[in-house]
């Protein structure tokens, strides 16, 4: 299991996770809901208490994902498979142009 904070201008907006099983899942911060109930990361994904869960990455974060020639060299950098959406997300995704970025999570082994 992978996961991610996501950030909207710095604020902690969330948690998206890739479970084992190969779904992603996307839940806004409590804290983050009642002092922002209007600020969505994107109309599809509107500020609520409850979890989405899709069986692809979400097109919001595709959407952050770089392409063409920037995406070559992401794979190259990193060595990672231009199928692994959350792989690239991870690596790419941490000073992204606007207003939402992403910082990983560290795995533990429990």
């Amino acid at each position: 299991m992978r996961s991610a904070e996501i950030y909207y201008q710095e604020i902690l907006a969330g948690i998206l996770t890739e479970t084992d099983e190969g779904y992603f899942i996307f839940r806004y911060d409590e804290q983050y809901v009642l002092q922002y109930p209007k600020k969505f990361l994107t109309f599809t994904m509107p500020v609520s208490k409850f979890s989405y869960r899709e069986k692809y990455l979400f097109s919001f974060f595709e959407g952050l994902i770089p392409e063409g020639w920037l995406l070559d060299v992401a794979k190259e950098h990193y060595k990672i498979n231009p199928n692994d959406r959350m792989g690239l997300l991870l690596a790419c995704c941490q000073n992204c142009i606007g207003a939402v970025s992403v910082k990983a999570i560290e795995q533990t082994n429990e």
